[in-house]
């Protein structure tokens, strides 16, 4: 365990974590301006009618999250995290510019596409590249920085959805929102906004050192130091490298995807995937993605909507920032289980504001309780037990495939929203969340390690037998 007695160079620590982060807050961004723009450019494509042409313009991003999910875990073991951090930059740079340009609905898919790649790698990359850097006591606090800089991301795009669109009159017809500014060039704009941070990210990519425990890993023991050394002294990098070196001296095999279905890794494999796909199960993110159609039924307007969201986002963030500063004080096994019952009775509550026909502020205000919940356990625990579980020597094939999970389970909750509204109407749709949200507590509360101040090696010993 690492002393916390130590001096640590924080700045350095902060500057480099942030600057990884800055992936979450594109992902944040990239994520939820699809949201905000989604009453005019499905106007623009005339796809209203279309709950299937719907759907895959809000999913499409997910294929391309899933793809760089899969591909993550092969080359960040191959050329290190720096290097697939700098080409997610590229790729949300691309995606912002090209999303934007669509004149048809088939390169717009393509575009999102593109961008859910950028995610898919930032997703998996930027917690994983953290994790690697900071010191046990510190972890989880700098771990969440990168779901702090996602939630900005998330409220950054809805204040520049809630400026840039013009607002929509009350009973405005879809041919009225088609031929307006917002359904010609409004939108677009909302996605070109993206292409600002996504550049300075790939310039300050180039800045980062590359992961030491990486560098330990490919045999490259005279790189890792430096950065050791400038994290914690030279007493602190000699420790961390004996740490690590440990680990990694009873490998003699390649450690690839197949590695992972080993017997001694199954069950830590195991918390991680259902983490993963409980993360996105709990049905948050269609409060971001689907905003519209929760808040029209709560008998809200487009413009009062955008607003709604930007109060949302608000919350999120003050409620990330908690999460900060509970994460390694409180425990992470603590937070996951106050989550997770805290959705599930939330959840009911909302699934009866709606089948009670209640309208406004009682809505509004359960959902604003779900978000701060949401904020504070689930959302930014999730990355940081699933960047500090995984063996050293497997990390990179284990976060893939867990990251790769999670993308699937937000597919599919993405994909289905619409159905399961259409089928159980909002009431017995935010019920079935909370029966998963039920399921969720009980297995986090059997199965979920306690890991607060342990380090990564020390982590490995005891899930790994």
């Amino acid at each position: 365990m690492t002393n916390q007695n130590q001096s640590f160079n924080n700045f350095y620590l902060f500057a480099i974590s942030m600057v990884s982060a800055m992936g979450g807050l594109l992902f944040g961004y990239d994520w939820v301006v699809i949201g905000g723009a989604k009453p005019f450019y499905e106007r623009f494509f005339d796809i209203t009618t279309s709950a299937n042409l719907q759907a895959w313009a809000m999913s499409s991003a997910l294929i391309g999250c899933i793809l760089g999910a899969v591909v993550s875990g092969v080359i960040s073991d191959k050329f290190g995290r720096k290097w697939p951090l700098l080409l997610s930059a590229f790729l949300f740079t691309v995606a912002s510019l090209g999303t934007g340009l669509s004149s048809t609905y088939m390169v717009f898919v393509v575009f999102r596409i593109v961008g859910g790649v950028g995610i898919g790698l930032a997703s998996a990359l930027s917690p994983m590249y953290i994790a690697e850097v900071a010191p046990s006591h510190l972890r989880g606090r700098f771990v969440s920085l990168n779901q702090m800089t996602l939630v900005i991301g998330i409220l950054a795009a809805q204040i520049v959805n809630l400026l840039i669109a013009e607002k929509v009159p009350a009973g405005a017809t879809d041919e009225f929102i088609r031929a307006s500014w917002n359904g010609q060039m409004g939108w677009r704009w909302m996605f070109y906004a993206c292409a600002v941070p996504s550049v300075v990210f790939l310039l300050l990519a180039f800045t980062l050192p590359e992961s030491p425990r990486w560098l330990m890993k490919a045999g490259k023991q005279e790189k890792a130091f430096p950065t050791l050394n400038k994290i914690g002294g030279e007493i602190y990098a000699r420790e961390e490298m004996a740490n690590i070196q440990a680990t990694l001296n009873d490998v003699t095999e390649k450690m690839d995807f197949k590695t992972l279905l080993n017997p001694k890794f199954r069950n830590v494999l195991l918390i991680g995937i259902v983490i993963a796909v409980f993360q996105q199960w709990c049905g948050i993110n269609t409060v971001f993605n689907y905003a519209e159609e929760i808040f029209t039924a709560a008998g809200y307007g487009v413009s009062d909507t955008l607003f709604n969201i930007v109060i949302t986002g608000t919350v999120n963030l003050v409620f990330t920032l908690v999460a900060m500063f509970t994460v390694d004080k409180w425990g992470r096994k603590k937070l996951m289980v106050f989550g997770a019952s805290g959705l599930a009775i939330t959840y009911l509550l909302l699934g009866s504001a709606f089948y009670f026909q209640l309208k406004g502020v009682a809505v509004l205000s359960l959902v604003v309780v779900a978000i701060a919940i949401y904020a504070m356990s689930l959302a930014p625990i999730t990355w940081v037990i699933l960047s500090e579980i995984f063996p050293n020597r497997v990390r990179g094939a284990a976060m893939a495939l867990s990251t790769f999970a999670l993308w699937i389970a937000c597919f599919i909750l993405t994909y289905t929203f619409p159905l399961l509204n259409k089928s159980f109407g909002a009431a017995g749709t935010f019920w079935v969340y909370a029966g998963i949200c039920i399921l969720g507590f009980f297995f986090i509360f059997r199965k979920l390690p306690e890991t607060k101040g342990k380090t990564l090696e020390e982590i490995e010993s005891e899930l790994v037998k």
